[in-house]
């Protein structure tokens, strides 16, 4: 079975902060890459973890402060409220999504099989590696602004169609027989969440990463009625 290739250094705090900064740096007054890139992610990850322990909305600007070590004047250096920090890791969180599922190696475009499997193992992998931001974006969706919960929902959306066209391709080729793919894709989805969202229960089992990939894909592929 092809495995991904996911490497976790792509996906450190200062990678994901320099995507933010090329995606919006037109809002980033500091002109000097580095010193912004170090500031971003010094505020990301301060919000990721405040955000972790007592809610987004719940969290104010001196509270970031304090966690970060960045002055409240440089805060606005980066963003012009806290609906527009959300909004740029939402953005990085959806847009990351989108690219690696969207891009499964070419040889296992034709193999439903192999293909789906890629799908949840990569998928598990890029949640581990981005752990902090796939909690953020989960937990607090319920309470984002309009703007961020349809990116959120159009996220997710977008995500279950993945796993839906590649479960149809899998029916039309008799790889997979089932009945309803967008309704299985919807019940994969959970699946792949509780990995990230539910870490600590994972933890105390004694369940690895690997065990866990292993057991989701064999649990789908049961459900399924995969052939071989």
């Amino acid at each position: 079975m092809l495995q991904s290739d996911l490497r976790p250094a792509d996906y450190a705090i200062e990678i994901r902060c320099r995507r933010i900064l090329e995606r919006h740096r037109e809002l980033i007054h500091v002109q000097k890459d580095h010193i912004a890139v170090g500031k971003l992610s010094l505020i990301v990850e301060a919000i990721l973890d405040l955000s972790n322990r007592q809610g987004f909305h719940a969290t104010s600007l001196r509270d970031l402060v304090q966690q970060s070590g960045v002055s409240m004047g440089s805060l606005y250096s980066y963003f012009d409220s806290k609906d527009r920090l959300l909004l740029m890791i939402l953005g990085e969180v959806t847009a990351t999504v989108t690219e690696v599922l969207q891009s499964p190696p070419a040889e296992i475009i034709n193999d439903p099989k192999i293909h789906l499997a890629w799908l949840i193992e990569t998928h598990i992998r890029l949640t581990e590696y981005m752990q902090k931001w796939f909690v953020f974006a989960f937990m607090e969706a319920k309470s984002f602004p309009r703007t961020a919960r349809k990116i959120a929902t159009d996220s997710e959306a977008a995500t279950e169609k993945l796993f839906a066209d590649v479960l149809k391709r899998g029916q039309e080729t008799s790889d997979f027989v089932l009945d309803e793919p967008d309704f299985t894709a919807s019940l994969i989805k959970p699946l792949l969440q509780d990995w990230y969202v539910k870490r600590g229960k994972y933890r105390k089992r004694g369940v690895s990463i690997e065990t866990y990939i292993d057991g989701v894909q064999e649990f789908v592929m049961r459900s399924i009625y995969l052939k071989g």
